[in-house]
């Protein structure tokens, strides 16, 4: 094999991956199963896709080897295929919105205005308010989620139980909410709720995922 050769076909393996990346559906599948594995069912429900659009992009994941599949009972469920996959995600991420002004510019959009009004607080903050007892922390996200794994001494406190939880969070302390990542909007939706019930609160600015990354504290439900 000459160099040419080579070059073009590594090259070429290596673009079935990007092309494979190249989809905002893909994208978002790949930050959902960064929270653990779900079954195709709860990926289109959580997606807004159908199941066979989102089985189909599933097998695309799948065939560049980024998502494995495993059976649990009658389920198929699918995850990430390594961390790496996750910390793939995050530079792309990171990479998008440092030079991507519209993309930043969105999500900027989206917490403006009075019920938008998000304070944000990144994971090392958070970890320094929790070390000296000054927060307390919500993890806002589906139960099934937080069983899984979740920030240590967090809460859960699923989105639609907030309202009716409000009554046991002190008023003294600042209200820290955090869900899947950046993007999910479950978190600014808490923070707004709380705000508009005289709480001081704020959103962490990652999600769990981040936060297992960095090397925090992090729990399950046995």
């Amino acid at each position: 094999m000459n160099k040419r050769l080579f070059k073009d076909k590594v090259y070429t393996e290596l673009a079935k991956l990007v092309k494979a990346l190249a989809n905002p559906h893909r994208l978002e599948v790949i930050d959902l199963l960064a929270q653990g594995p779900f079954s195709v069912e709860q990926i289109a429900a959580y997606t807004g896709m159908s199941v066979a659009n989102a089985s189909q992009h599933l097998q695309t994941l799948k065939n560049a080897r980024l998502v494995t599949v495993a059976r649990n009972g009658n389920f198929i469920h699918y995850s990430l295929a390594g961390e790496n996959v996750f910390d793939t995600w995050v530079e792309l991420r990171n990479l998008g919105l440092a030079h991507n002004a519209e993309a930043a510019k969105v999500i900027s959009d989206f917490r403006k205005g009075k019920s938008r009004d998000t304070d944000l607080i990144d994971a090392e903050t958070l970890a320094r308010l929790l070390q000296k007892e000054q927060a307390v922390i919500l993890d806002v996200r589906p139960e099934e989620e937080y069983n899984r794994g979740h920030i240590h001494r967090a809460l859960s406190v699923p989105l639609e139980s907030l309202a009716a939880y409000l009554k046991k969070l002190p008023k003294r302390k600042l209200i820290v909410a955090y869900c899947r990542g950046p993007f999910c909007v479950y978190a600014d939706e808490a923070v707004a709720l709380l705000k508009e019930n005289g709480y001081k609160a704020a959103r962490m600015e990652e999600g769990f995922p981040e936060w297992r990354q960095k090397g925090y504290p992090v729990a399950q439900v046995s």
